[in-house]
Parts: C-alpha cells; sequence; structure tokens
C-alpha cells in the first residue's frame, strides 16, 4: 500500500491496557434455559462471558470489550502526542438531555441499510457513550479519519454495508493490539480458530489480527459468511459476537423466532448489549457534535510505504541505518510480536516513512548485516562437540566436592548389608582434602557472587532479553534487581546484574 499517511501506519499501535475482570450482572433480564457454559464454538467470535457495569443507574448495560478499553492509556501512545491534538476551539461543553422521540429521529436519520431502531436499551448505550466515554469517544473520532477507508475498502470488496465500519469501536476503540481477556485480538477481535479459517498468520513472531488491512479483509469474509446462513444483520452481528452456534440455540429456544429483540432473552448477556452498543455507536460517530463532543484533530504526518522482506531482519538494524525511531517502527509495525521481520518463514511488509524507503533500497545488504551477531542470533547450523574440553582447576574442585557431597548423602542413607571397620589412615587424608574442596569451593561461590553483582551500561537497542542471554541471567531477574516494571531501559541507564 502506498502513500498511506504515516499517523495511518502509527496508529496501528495503541496501548494496550489490561481489561478488567469480566463476570455475569445479575441485574440484567432473567432468563430461563440460558446455556451459560460456553463452548468451542460460543468462543468463535472472541467472547461470550460477561463484564462489569460501567455504571449503576443503567442495570442493563453489560459493556463491550471496546467500551471497557480505557482511554487514558490510549492519549499517552507515542503516536497520539506526536500528531493527534484537542482543538480547543470545539465545543466542549456538557451533555445535553435528549428525549426519546429526538433519539428515534435520528436514528431514523441514518444513511443505513441495517435497522437502527430506538428502544431504552439502545438509549442506555447512547448515554454511556456520549457521558462516560466522551474521552474515547473524541479519540476514536480524531483515529477513525485513518481507519475508516480501510474498513470501507475491504466492506465494500466483500458487498456490505458500510455502517459495518463501526463495529471495531464496540469492539475494540480503534485500538489494534487490544486484547480480551479470552484471548481475541486487534481492531475486529478475532479469536485464534477463527483468524486462521480466514488466512491471517499467527505465530510467535508474527499476528496478522493487529494488522489493519489483513484483519478488516478477513472480517469482511467473516461478516458476509455470517450473513448468509441468518440472512439478517442484527443476527450476524450476533453470531459475530458470541458464535453462530449461540445465535442458533436462542433461535430453537425462542420457537424459531429469527428477530433479535424477540431472541434477545436467550442470548448470552453480552450478547444481548452488542446490537444495541453498534446502533450506540453508529449514532454518536454522526451526532458528537449535538452532544458537545470535541473530536481530536490530526497534524499532517509524512507519507509512508512498505518494502518486502525476504529475510530475518532485526527493527534496532532498521533503526540505527534509516534514522527511525524503534518507538516509530513498534508503531507503524504492530503485527511483528518482537523486534524480529521472520522474512524467512514468509514475505513479510516492513512500513517507513518515504524518506527511508529509498534510504533502506539503496543500503541494501548492509541492513541486513549491520551487527547481525547482536540482532540476529537465531543460529541455523551448529557444530556437536565430539570432545569434552578440559576442566579448570575450579571446575575440578566444585566437581569434587559434589562428589563427596553425594557419597556423605550416600553414607548416611542406611543399608542392611554388614560394613567393614573404616582406614583411619585414609579417612584423615580424605577429610583434609574434603576441606581443601570446600575451601576452594566457598572461594568459587564468592568469586561468582562478585562477578554478577555487578552494573552493565544499557547501549542504543539494547533489550531486558538480550542483557540477560549475554550476562548469563534472567529478564525476571533484571527487572527485580532494578525495580523495573515492562521492558523499556534507557541507554545509558545503569543495571545491576544479579
Amino acid at each position: 500500500m502506498k502513500s498511506f499517511p504515516l499517523l495511518l501506519s502509527l496508529l496501528f499501535l495503541i496501548a494496550t491496557v489490561p481489561l478488567r475482570a469480566q463476570h455475569r450482572d445479575p441485574q440484567l433480564h432473567n432468563t430461563t434455559q440460558q446455556d451459560d457454559v460456553p463452548d468451542e464454538d460460543d468462543l468463535e467470535g472472541g467472547r461470550s462471558t460477561q463484564h462489569p457495569l460501567i455504571s449503576a443507574r443503567a442495570p442493563r448495560i453489560v459493556p463491550t470489550e471496546g467500551m471497557i478499553h480505557a482511554t487514558e492509556g490510549l492519549l499517552d501512545a507515542w503516536y497520539v502526542k506526536e500528531y493527534m491534538r484537542i482543538d480547543p476551539s470545539l465545543p466542549d461543553g456538557p451533555n445535553p438531555a435528549v428525549t426519546p422521540e429526538v433519539y428515534t429521529d435520528r436514528l431514523r436519520r441514518l444513511p443505513t441499510v441495517i435497522e437502527m431502531p430506538y428502544n431504552e436499551v439502545v438509549r442506555e448505550y447512547i448515554e454511556q457513550y456520549t457521558g462516560t466515554l466522551r474521552s474515547s469517544v473524541s479519540f476514536m473520532l480524531g483515529a477513525q479519519n485513518f481507519y475508516i477507508p480501510i474498513f470501507e475498502e475491504a466492506l465494500e470488496a466483500e458487498g456490505l454495508p458500510l455502517e459495518l465500519k463501526y463495529l471495531p469501536i464496540v469492539e475494540s476503540a480503534l485500538d489494534p493490539t487490544a486484547v480480551s481477556r479470552v484471548g481475541a485480538t486487534g481492531l475486529w477481535q478475532f479469536m485464534t480458530p477463527t483468524a486462521k479459517r480466514f488466512n491471517l498468520t499467527i505465530n510467535s513472531l508474527l499476528d496478522e489480527r493487529r494488522d489493519p488491512l489483513k484483519s478488516s479483509t478477513a472480517a469482511a469474509q467473516y461478516l458476509k459468511e455470517l450473513h448468509d446462513e441468518f440472512d439478517d444483520w442484527a443476527l450476524a452481528l450476533a453470531a459475530y459476537n458470541c458464535g453462530p452456534k449461540m445465535v442458533r440455540k436462542a433461535i430453537t429456544r425462542a420457537g424459531g423466532e429469527r428477530d433479535y429483540w424477540k431472541i434477545y432473552p436467550y442470548l448470552p448477556n453480552e450478547t444481548r448489549g452488542y446490537v444495541p452498543a453498534f446502533i450506540a455507536a453508529n449514532y454518536v460517530m454522526h451526532y458528537y457534535c449535538q452532544h458537545n463532543i470535541p473530536p481530536m484533530t490530526i497534524i499532517q504526518p509524512a507519507e509512508t510505504d512498505t518494502v518486502t522482506i525476504t529475510r530475518d531482519l532485526s527493527l534496532h538494524q532498521v533503526s540505527a541505518l534509516c534514522n527511525v525511531s524503534m518507538e516509530a517502527l513498534v508503531a507503524m509495525n504492530p503485527q511483528y510480536r518482537t523486534d524480529l521481520i521472520p522474512g524467512y518463514s514468509q514475505p513479510c511488509a516492513l512500513r517507513l516513512p518515504e524518506r527511508a524507503i529509498s534510504y533502506f533500497i539503496e543500503l541494501g545488504d548492509s541492513v541486513y548485516n549491520y551487527e547481525a551477531e547482536r540482532y540476529l542470533t537465531r543460529r541455523t547450523q551448529v557444530e556437536v562437540a565430539e570432545t569434552a574440553r578440559p576442566l579448570s582447576r575450579r571446575e575440578r574442585a566444585a566437581a569434587r566436592a559434589e562428589a563427596q557431597a553425594e557419597a556423605r548423602t550416600t553414607a548416611e542413607t542406611p543399608v542392611d548389608t554388614p560394613t567393614t571397620a573404616p582406614d583411619r589412615k585414609s579417612s584423615k587424608h580424605e577429610k583434609r582434602h574434603s576441606k581443601k574442596e570446600e575451601r576452594e569451593a566457598r572461594r568459587s561461590k564468592k568469586h561468582k557472587k562478585e562477578r554478577t553483582s555487578r552494573q552493565v551500561s544499557v547501549r542504543s537497542g539494547d533489550t531486558l532479553e538480550e542483557i540477560a542471554k549475554k550476562h548469563g541471567t534472567t529478564v525476571a531477574k533484571l527487572r527485580k534487581a532494578n525495580k523495573i516494571k515492562g521492558d523499556r531501559i534507557k541507554p545509558g541507564e545503569k543495571l545491576r546484574l544479579k
């Protein structure tokens, strides 16, 4: 894809905020014959368990994943601070009261194929978006300028209603790195089995559920498949949320009714709110001005483009030679789960600012070869040692001490066979020898302790994993010794090795 604004790429990474624990809401409508135990098909859409209430005054609200995705983390993300602003000239007043008649009239005016009816449940979701979630809506109004063209292109390719472009608001609050409690990931919140069924690659290094372009194509295909089965968009959306099996069960329990609002009591709690939340998302993205919600505005960034990578390459190598920060590279390429682009596994796209594209191409093999022994540590061939190397004096002493300790343990174990009297001369010699070995072992232990308690300076591009591997320790020990939360370290920082 050529000539996408940089922010389109940067928005691919939004700080992921841990989701709060989910539970069932006892205040929701009581249902009979409700199947509350999800099975494999129930989780196909990536959800089906419940969330805590957003507000005590809205007892029927069960928030979707997108509604509980905290805005604070989004606004602290690097690209938001670089390229998005709140326009102080835009209205930011109180949320006015709206009558049911006005809500009904506004929904009726939406240019949609999918039915957008009004009821009290829809009202409660609208009031959450225009009230509690105002800051999240403000962010999404800015971000939509870059995501919506991607969504619309994917939906158009399958001949689907364009109002489905607002479904990722319900799913992920427009966060491509969002991960739900049950593992659904990305803008469209795909579970792994469904994602793989639609040809999205997921492995230890690559997760294309976080790729806005590829995941949008897969989501459009899945939505078309669901609509082809149910021939009703509300039912198709419900199936996207909880899986088609649960919708079929609800239809059966409702006596064959195929109207979402009639099978409503037989659906999982979160799915009951899913279609109302989708209607509310369409409402707020059109009528935010009437509720005094100011959208974030965009500072036009540089253009970007992609190059195809067919060999393993570290983002650190690209950052060092192409003068692009690691933070920007990670933001532009959220599909990579580590700093390694696995080009040998399959052709991979690397997105860069256009100014860096030509430079990357000119550098050629220089990028791949730059400090390859440091950043590309996976070996393709290894030699097997045929003979053991001679042990050092310290290693021999440690081995003898270990053997002596094992011998003492064995001697203390009761046996039934008779023993002979000990050789007094031999016993004295062994005792002196054992004390010498113990002294050697203590010196070895002291030396090891002194060696591993020193400090190391963080160099540009270093990661905790690389430092731990180089100095024979673990990331967990580094975090504990230096009171580090997460993986962020700064060049020049001193780390205690433990």
